[in-house]
């Protein structure tokens, strides 16, 4: 008689050291897609003067537009705060 041991005393079966993956995981190739990063190096490297984040045209220049129109809202918004925090209040 004695105490059941709490840890088990066989190893578990490697997770990380098979060389092959399970079979019943689907093949990689068809979630993966295709690669998409030459055709984005060549957009992002082309020499036509823009800046980096406004090379693939409206949806970079609406995204950088709206994010430049609340920081100056948020800003002036802050400014408008923090002057009627300062006044004293009427009794």
């Amino acid at each position: 008689q004695g105490l059941k041991p709490l840890v088990p005393t066989e190893s578990p079966a490697p997770i990380f050291g098979t060389s092959k993956p399970p079979s019943d995981l689907p093949a990689t190739e068809s979630f993966l897609g295709t690669n998409k990063v030459p055709d984005l190096q060549k957009v992002f490297q082309r020499s036509d003067g823009l800046p980096v984040h406004l090379k693939r045209g409206l949806p970079d220049k609406m995204l950088y537009r709206t994010t430049m129109a609340l920081t100056i809202g948020g800003t002036i918004y802050c400014l408008i705060a923090l002057y009627i925090a300062s006044q004293p209040k009427n009794k």
